[in-house]
């Protein structure tokens, strides 16, 4: 059993006592300073809130306790908080995410669980402080982490230890000071011209071709393709509305809102509202075969041939066919077609603000940002231009 002995010291400046204990563990003995304060009165039962306060040293108990004491007389005092680490994160996933998507809460909680937890969860929530977040950042690059997952780490980090700022258990975010290492975005890969055009011709066989029809000239994201529904296509206007997206959970598909929560619309060429109508004729088709069996209760675009949702990797699947018969880079990814799309308006000369609104994202700038290499060829473009003109006049 541990043994300990203690001997009161008279704290400095007057302070009251400081105790010197020493515990005896194992065998081996260690010493630390403690004082003890009341903090104020339980308003339920009238007795005192005793408080205490330990450190290595008596001058460091004495700091420590003068300024509980100065914080008590001016008003500003806040009681020390005994939850660590992983003990506010599972209160910050279960009780602060109810108004974020599903998949993000899933992400948070799979970050928090995978890697915060097990590095940071033991430490007190007040103790923790920006060197030991930046040690841990830093073994999580050691240990070959991209540097957008450890960024990502450390945003799902920065927002629980915001919450705990608001909730007044700890003063300041301690990873504010912290040092992230560079994301370099990987470099956008647009299908060519003459790539979309075979991509195209050999779809024509493929079941899934007026899917990918619509992602070209459109730049729909996958999960908004997926999650169309009729409603939400007018042949009269031609216009497109996006106003949610699929989703999947551990199997599971549901309809959410678009990846910014904003919906918006989009007047394609010709070319898409004709394929929406082929896709309806066959979709009507198949619902005449199936009969009874016909399930499209959400009454999406994109169903297979018993009106379910089609599922993403069956998608990726054929479209992996596609590219491979159409002799195009295995490395291509469905979402390049929503560059794809990007670039080829962008060189059609649109403004930067009708492809971002046509896009969904969030800002121009980000748009202008994803896409920085296109408008700087399209600058030079001009400036070749202006230069032909002059040269015109000197003739």
């Amino acid at each position: 059993m541990p043994q300990s002995k203690t001997k009161s010291k008279k704290g400095a400046s007057g302070m009251g006592n400081i105790r010197k204990v020493t515990k005896t563990t194992k065998g081996k003995e260690y010493t630390y300073y403690e004082a003890r304060y009341t903090e104020g009165f339980d308003p339920g039962t009238g007795k005192q809130i005793q408080r205490s306060i330990t450190g290595k040293t008596q001058k460091e108990v004495s700091q420590k306790l003068k300024a509980a004491l100065a914080a008590i007389d001016s008003g500003t005092y806040k009681a020390p908080c005994k939850m660590s680490v992983g003990d506010w994160l599972d209160i910050w996933v279960s009780e602060y995410l109810k108004n974020v998507k599903p998949l993000t809460v899933q992400n948070y909680t799979k970050q928090v669980n995978k890697h915060l937890k097990p590095a940071l969860g033991a430490t007190k929530l007040e103790s923790l402080d920006a060197h030991t977040i930046q040690k841990f950042y830093n073994s999580l690059t050691a240990s070959g982490l991209a540097p957008k997952t450890v960024k990502n780490i450390h945003g799902v980090l920065h927002s629980a230890l915001q919450q705990a700022i608001a909730n007044d258990y700890i003063r300041h975010n301690p990873t504010e000071a912290c040092k992230l290492p560079k994301v370099v975005k990987p470099e956008i890969k647009p299908l060519e011209p003459d790539e979309i055009a075979r991509l195209l011709q050999v779809a024509e066989k493929d079941d899934y071709c007026n899917l990918f029809i619509v992602a070209m000239f459109t730049g729909m994201r996958q999960g908004e393709l997926l999650g169309l529904p009729w409603e939400c296509v007018d042949f009269e206007t031609g216009i497109i509305t996006v106003k949610q997206q699929l989703q999947c959970i551990d199997g599971d598909y549901f309809l959410e809102t678009p990846k910014n929560g904003k919906k918006r619309t989009i007047l394609p060429a010709p070319i898409v509202m004709d394929t929406l109508s082929k896709e309806l004729q066959k979709q009507q088709a198949e619902k005449a075969l199936a009969g009874d069996l016909w399930n499209n209760h959400c009454n999406l675009v994109f169903t297979d041939a018993l009106g379910k949702n089609l599922v993403r990797r069956t998608v990726v699947k054929h479209f992996k066919k596609i590219i491979q018969r159409a002799e195009i880079s295995d490395d291509a990814r469905f979402h390049d077609l929503r560059h794809s799309f990007a670039v080829t308006s962008l060189y059609a000369g649109d403004d930067i603000k009708t492809v971002q609104t046509n896009l969904g994202h969030a800002t121009a700038q980000f748009t202008l940002d994803t896409y920085g290499h296109v408008t700087q060829k399209m600058r030079q473009d001009s400036a070749n231009r202006m230069q032909h003109f002059y040269e015109q006049l000197s003739k």
